[in-house]
């Protein structure tokens, strides 16, 4: 009965899709200003429809209906409720379901919440959002229907991939799946602009609350999916660069190019065309990480299962919205010859831009070069963190600078500021500080170091002056100061970082430079869906005489058979201590790894601060846009 009731809604929902491509077209031709509330009727219920559907997803997971083939691949009946739930959207076709609920959801919402802009750029806004709903609509019922049902009807489950049954980790594709499918409103929306030829502040103040969401909600959904391959993976970092990894990272850099260049649009000086590039660029990305994820052409802990007619959908559609898009915009993009002064605001967001897209583009060939490769002449490589940091790294040092100076000077003016001020001193007084105190010989690393500290500084000091003055950018302080501190805390990080790989036998003792590791018992413990192998390791501190015990596990899970490997972390404001193990096969020999990371608990706060500045602008949108 859920499986019936469960396609029926979604191909209600599709039908509703259809029906509003029709209505937009027809309404596009007339001339009332006003927009049919039949339209608005229809909006309210695709909503519905698809909400349904996955609710009922959501209801077959709970009560484990084994009738449908999803539900019986990615759950068991002892299975936590928290993991049935979560195990919603923790497989392809559930996870393509929320995927649409977003895109219906954003398109309802901005349909209601922009009803006083133009008439035909709402239309044509609907119109393209729904075409996009229609597609992946026809790829879920074609290819990847979460409700397909099962006979005969199994007992018992397969059960979900044990790494994914993590709090952390259930939240994070939901987050994510914000972040990507977000960007599909103002996608829409700039090319409905284009066609429907409104001003540049309409276009601007209607697309960014929207990207102010998708940012927040990809920056958060990055930074949890961060935390949980810590410790859940046994990686002992922030970040390693895994192609899946820089799946979401990609949209994000353009993401924060686009809030950058809206600040210049909604004033009404130029980059028209270029918000548009950019709001198309972003949805592109997020739909290149989507295939790149669920293709089966990378290799990661965290891609859904191969499917080739599932990438080549996703790749099709990707060729075809790019071209689409590329038409669009060519045929209707206007002129613009717009000049900069040199030292003005709006030419320090442009060079801002053209980083975070050579950054992108870093990235990108990262992550598809093995790719193609592969493909080419089947030799497998994997391009890790000594090609990003090469590359990369240089160019954080003109960043910075750039988020330093540039909110300082005037929009249109060729007023110039004077280089040395007391910030800039300050910022030296304190780099020497802390070059004494670590004593780093590298040059590079050490200039990345000052220039972290001059945004520090500068942002304190703006912080300060804000309290001063009225119609001061507290949120693009909190944001500049929470990534100043991102970059001074992995440097830090990745200077006094520690690590060491050792073999031990049980009662054995392995001693370090700092600590002394010793191997004291094993116990076996039998938990509801899995059974452990617990270790108990005594660490003491040699400068401190301090002890500590850590128990990192060996989790067997049986449904399916899969073995996990369990990070133990002691964890203090300023450090990590952070140890696992493995079995070496047929032996007694346990392989160790052994980390003291310092900092992790700063960088974590770096980057919620980061992302906080992003949700104070959106929460003080109507304040500005007033302005």
């Amino acid at each position: 009965m859920l499986s019936n009731l469960g396609t029926i809604f979604v191909i209600i929902a599709l039908l509703i899709s259809f029906l509003l491509i029709f209505f937009s077209l027809r309404e596009f031709k007339t001339n009332n200003n006003l927009i049919p509330g039949k339209i608005f009727k229809f909006s309210l219920l695709q909503l519905f429809f698809s909400i349904s559907s996955f609710i009922i997803l959501l209801i077959a997971y709970i009560i484990s209906d084994f009738s449908l083939v999803n539900v019986y691949e990615n759950s068991h009946t002892n299975k936590p409720l928290f993991y049935k739930i979560s195990g919603t959207w923790g497989n392809h076709e559930g996870s393509l379901l929320l995927w649409i609920n977003i895109l219906v959801l954003f398109s309802s919402l901005f349909l209601f919440i922009n009803k006083n802009r133009d008439k035909n750029f709402k239309i044509l806004t609907l119109l393209f959002q729904n075409i996009l709903i229609v597609i992946f609509l026809i790829f879920l019922l074609s290819n990847s229907n979460p409700f397909s049902k099962l006979f005969p009807i199994p007992l018992e489950g397969l059960g979900l991939n044990p790494i994914l049954q993590d709090p952390a980790l259930a939240i994070h594709p939901p987050l994510l799946y914000v972040g990507f499918v977000g960007s599909s409103i103002y996608f829409s929306a700039a090319l409905a602009a284009l066609i429907s030829k409104i001003d540049s502040r309409t276009l601007a103040v209607s697309i960014k609350p929207w990207v102010l969401v998708s940012w927040f909600f990809q920056t958060v959904g990055i930074l949890v999916g961060s935390i949980w391959a810590y410790y859940e993976l046994g990686w002992g970092g922030y970040w390693f660069w895994d192609p899946v990894e820089n799946s979401s990272l990609m949209p994000w850099f353009v993401m924060t190019a686009l809030l950058h260049s809206i600040l210049v649009l909604e004033r009404r000086i130029g980059l028209y065309s270029w918000v548009i590039v950019l709001s198309i660029l972003t949805f592109t990305m997020s739909v290149t990480g989507t295939f790149l994820v669920r293709s089966g052409i990378l290799n990661s802990v965290h891609t859904f299962a191969s499917d080739p007619s599932r990438g080549l959908f996703i790749l099709s559609f990707l060729i075809s919205m790019v071209f689409f898009s590329t038409y669009i915009f060519f045929k209707f993009a206007p002129t613009e010859n717009k000049k900069y002064a040199i030292f003005s605001k709006e030419t320090f967001i442009i060079a801002n831009n053209w980083f975070m897209i050579f950054f992108l583009g870093v990235v990108l060939i990262g992550t598809l070069y093995p790719v193609f490769l592969d493909t080419i002449t089947g030799s497998k490589i994997s391009v890790g963190p000594p090609y990003y940091n090469l590359v990369l790294a240089p160019f954080l040092i003109p960043l910075l600078f750039l988020m330093t100076s540039g909110p300082n000077y005037k929009w249109i003016s060729y007023e110039t500021k004077s280089f040395f001020d007391v910030v800039l001193v300050l910022s030296v007084l304190l780099f020497l500080i802390t070059f004494f105190i670590i004593k780093n010989n590298s040059f590079l690393l050490n200039l990345i170091l000052f220039f972290s500290i001059y945004l520090i500084t500068q942002t304190l000091f703006d912080f300060y002056e804000s309290f001063k003055k009225r119609n001061v950018n507290i949120s693009r302080i909190i944001s500049h100061l929470g990534f100043g501190l991102l970059i001074f805390f992995i440097y830090i990080n990745h200077i006094f970082s520690q690590e060491n790989n050792f073999n031990l036998k049980l009662g054995e003792i392995k001693k370090t430079d700092q600590y002394i590791i010793k191997f004291e018992n094993l116990e076996e413990k039998s938990v509801k869906n899995y059974k452990s192998i617990v270790g108990y390791f005594n660490i003491s501190d040699k400068k401190t005489s301090k002890t500590k015990e850590l128990k990192p596990e060996i989790r067997v899970y049986d449904r399916p058979i899969t073995i996990t490997y369990e990070a133990s972390i002691d964890s203090n404001l300023f450090s990590d201590t952070y140890l696992t193990m493995s079995n070496i096969s047929e032996t007694d020999i346990f392989n160790i790894k052994f980390q003291v990371k310092p900092f992790m608990n700063f960088i974590w706060f770096s980057v919620l601060l980061l992302s906080l500045g992003g949700l104070l602008n959106f929460l003080s949108r109507n304040k500005n846009e007033k302005n």
